[in-house]
């Protein structure tokens, strides 16, 4: 008998809608232990010009984080709906372009695992090291596919992380500004956005843009629930692709003549899920319980909350301008606030 795979259904039919605007690619395969294969789908929608401004959308890097995969599914399904009608978006698509792979994991999710079907984590997988000690197994290991957070055997890249990197460079690294939300679930009360990096407490180069990001936010909704910071705040990991791909972007970048005109930020929606456990303790107990809300009325709440925020970062995508192109003087103001906001506690150059 299949496994349940709701999410995939709803995938399908995200897929289904928007396939009259949308460019859809199949980026790999991947296979279960079974034999069942599952295709790694990409969607891009909007403007074909390469220097298009990006806002990009990934769900499901870790299958039991499904609820990941869920708000990233529920706010395509709300652009396919709205494409037919709706003026101001069909006007954004003119000038930006909307890029997601939907389920980065498939297998994961229909095993009910964290890893895919190889036990390697997606989120540890990249050839990227950690500038500090990480902590132990969480940060990243070699020692067995058997454990959760195994990076996978040293010189390899799976499947589905090899999908990832290739898709974001080849829809973003030339892109003006390039915005991406990878959605997970499970650490902590509160839902964060942890920016670049995961590998270490230094400050990352456009560190003044994503502060100037911050406050933009604050001020249009000054109640919002995200606690923003650095991943590093909550713990180092070794193997991140979005450290990777950050890397390669600016190092890419820097070789230009002026490397602050064009933007690549990568974003993790890590939604806290300890407040549905706390809610409903019974649901700990389960294997995908501890990372998802489990009781109806929850997750209907949880995806409605996350589409004002996605909404907002598409509007931030297409206006861009208060905090990409920042003054000399307003770069070096946010640098310092952002400095004395996230980095003292663990950094001094």
């Amino acid at each position: 008998m299949t496994r349940p795979f709701p999410e995939l259904y709803r995938a399908e039919l995200a897929l289904e809608r928007l396939k009259p605007y949308a460019r859809m690619k199949t980026l790999d395969q991947v296979t279960t232990p079974d034999g069942k294969v599952f295709s790694i789908e990409s969607i891009e929608l909007g403007s074909q010009d390469p220097k298009a401004p990006v806002f990009g959308l990934v769900g499901g890097a870790h299958g039991l984080e499904r609820i990941g995969a869920e708000v990233v599914i529920a706010f395509l399904t709300s652009i396919a709906e709205r494409l037919s009608w709706d003026r101001s978006l069909q006007h954004k698509l003119e000038h930006i372009r909307i890029v997601s792979i939907p389920i980065l994991n498939p297998v994961g999710m229909y095993l009910n695992k964290r890893s895919n079907g190889n036990g390697v984590d997606l989120m540890r997988n990249a050839p990227t090291e950690s500038h500090a000690q990480a902590a132990f197994l969480l940060g990243g290991h070699r020692i067995s596919p058997k454990l959760p957070w195994f990076r996978g055997i040293e010189g390899t890249t799976e499947k589905e992380a090899a999908a990832l990197i290739q898709f974001v460079k080849d829809t973003s690294f030339h892109s003006s500004c390039a915005l991406w939300i990878d959605a997970h679930s499970g650490y902590g009360l509160a839902d964060r956005l942890w920016f670049p990096y995961a590998r270490s407490y230094a400050p990352f180069p456009h560190l003044p843009e994503v502060h100037a990001l911050k406050s933009l936010y604050d001020r249009v909704y000054p109640h919002h629930v995200y606690k923003i910071e650095p991943q590093a705040n909550a713990y180092l990991t070794s193997g991140d692709p979005w450290d990777y791909l950050y890397d390669e972007f600016f190092g890419l970048q820097s070789k230009e003549k002026k490397p602050t005109e064009r933007i690549f930020l990568p974003l993790c929606l890590e939604m806290g899920s300890w407040n549905w456990i706390r809610k409903n303790p019974l649901q700990a107990l389960s294997a995908s319980g501890p990372f998802n809300p489990v009781k109806s009325h929850r997750k209907k709440r949880t995806l409605r909350r996350h589409m004002h925020f996605l909404e907002f970062m598409l509007s931030t995508v297409f206006s861009n301008q208060p905090w990409v192109y920042l003054s000399v003087a307003d770069r070096e103001r946010h640098r310092r606030e952002a400095m004395e906001l996230w980095f003292n506690r663990h950094y001094s150059p």
